[in-house]
C-alpha cells in the first residue's frame, strides 16, 4: 500500500557499493600496507631507541647528582633515585621497552646499559645502548 504523502527520497532507488566492491578495496589496502611495512620498520626501531637514549641521559644526571653528594658513583638504581618503569614483557600495564642497569661504578666513573626486552624488527637481535660518566652515549648492538 502506497502512501500519498511519502517523501520523494523513499520512492527512488539509492546507489551504493556492493559487498564485493568493498572487499576488493580492503584487499588492495592490505597489499599496500604489506608493501610499505618493511620500509617503516627501521623508523619504528629508531623511535623506540629514543626511549633508551632518554632514560640513559636521565640516569647520567642522577649518577652525577649522586657523585656530587657522595664523591662516588653507584650501581644501585634505587640509591641514586632512578625508577625503572615496569617492562612491557611483565604484563599489560608495562610500558618500558628497555631494561636499565648500571654495569659498573667506582669513584671515578660508571657505565650504564639499556637493553631492549623486545626484538623490534624480529631478527633475533636486541638493541643495546650504553652511557658513561662523560655522557658518551653509544649504540653497542643495533637492532
Amino acid at each position: 500500500m502506497k502512501m500519498k504523502n511519502s517523501p520523494i527520497y523513499l520512492k527512488r532507488k539509492l546507489s551504493g557499493y556492493t559487498l564485493t566492491e568493498i572487499l576488493v578495496v580492503l584487499v588492495i589496502i592490505g597489499i599496500l600496507v604489506l608493501l610499505a611495512l618493511p620500509n617503516l620498520l627501521p623508523l619504528i626501531t629508531k623511535a623506540k631507541s629514543t626511549e633508551a637514549k632518554v632514560q640513559l641521559e636521565h640516569l647520567h644526571t642522577q649518577e652525577k647528582n649522586f657523585f656530587y653528594e657522595k664523591s662516588k658513583y653507584s650501581t644501585d638504581l634505587n640509591e641514586i633515585g632512578f625508577l625503572q618503569e615496569k617492562l612491557s614483557t611483565e604484563g599489560e600495564d608495562g610500558k618500558a621497552n628497555y631494561r636499565i642497569e648500571v654495569v659498573q661504578a667506582s669513584n671515578t666513573g660508571f657505565l650504564a646499559r639499556a637493553t631492549a626486552v623486545v626484538d623490534f624488527n624480529g631478527n633475533g637481535t636486541f638493541n643495546v645502548w650504553e652511557i658513561d660518566q662523560d655522557k658518551n652515549l653509544k649504540e653497542v648492538t643495533p637492532d
